[in-house]
């Protein structure tokens, strides 16, 4: 006899599982001035550290930095001044004693900040240059391997056909690179969903997202794990986004708030405790 799927309050499938573990979570330290997140953006030592507490204290469990906004509002500035943004928080942040995270797509900046105590890549350019694979391969750290739909964020072309065919298109190219510096087995995959082209209308994007992160499962197919810019816009399309991604139970996530993600996970185990308490019950 087959078993009914159950659904979110959203009507969506709920992945098919009886554990359910909690997400790695790093938590948002933005250098750069322009972030669309007031509250993220800290541009002294001192004030990166009060920021990174308080994301621990709220359930982070590591810290990712970055000195150069993706967004269109922020001003594209060259390596040398993202650098000197971040050049004297890494080493207070790394005092804390938990993993640092660069995000950056200048492999001057990332060679840098591991010199300088960040412990874990977050290659904003989707690791499309050898630069940064040569980067890479001088350290043993994590690589989290976004998809882009150009050379960077800043650059990005609209996908016009199936996203997730477009993203193992992709996936497949970089881990080929990956394999000729013998770095796969320390890639995570990311869906890029954090970046997007410029000008993209928001009831768009939706429908993207919700598109990709209903069908995390194919990134599976890679044996690595997943790496999620986690919503965090006060939006009931935010928050369906987010619990569509919380189900599908990412290794790891970006996070502007924790203690949101916490409470989501906590009523998706709550859910998952009822279903599965149920099945036995009719059993």
């Amino acid at each position: 006899m087959g078993t009914a799927c159950q659904l979110d309050r959203f009507g969506n499938q709920l992945a098919n599982t009886t554990t359910f573990a909690d997400v790695i979570i790093y938590g948002v330290v933005n250098a750069s001035p322009d972030s669309l997140a007031d509250d993220s953006i800290a541009t002294t030592p001192e004030a990166a550290v009060d920021r990174a507490r308080s994301l621990l204290a709220d359930g982070a469990d590591a810290i990712d930095l970055g000195g150069q906004g993706s967004t269109d509002k922020a001003t594209v500035v060259g390596w040398e001044d993202e650098w000197a943004r971040v050049e004297h928080l890494l080493p207070a942040l790394a005092d804390l004693g938990v993993d640092i995270s660069i995000d950056s797509w200048r492999p001057e900046v990332v060679q840098r900040s591991l010199d300088a105590g960040a412990s874990v890549i977050n290659a904003a350019d989707g690791m499309q240059s050898d630069e940064m694979w040569k980067v890479a391969a001088e350290y043993d750290v994590p690589i989290v391997v976004p998809f882009l739909s150009g050379p960077n964020p800043r650059e990005m072309d609209h996908v016009r056909t199936d996203p997730v065919e477009v993203m193992l298109d992709f996936f497949e190219a970089r881990l080929a690179d990956a394999d000729r510096f013998g770095l796969r087995h320390r890639c995570i995959v990311d869906p890029g969903t954090g970046f997007a082209p410029s000008n993209w209308a928001w009831d768009d994007r939706f429908v993207y997202q919700k598109r990709v992160y209903s069908n995390l499962d194919a990134l599976r197919r890679f044996g690595l794990p997943i790496y999620i810019a986690l919503p965090w816009k006060e939006t009931a399309q935010h928050d369906e986004l987010l619990e569509i991604v919380v189900r599908q139970r990412p290794e790891y996530g970006r996070a502007h708030y924790p203690e949101k993600i916490r409470r989501f996970e906590a009523a998706a185990r709550l859910e998952l405790d009822g279903g599965a308490t149920n099945t036995t019950t009719q059993a």
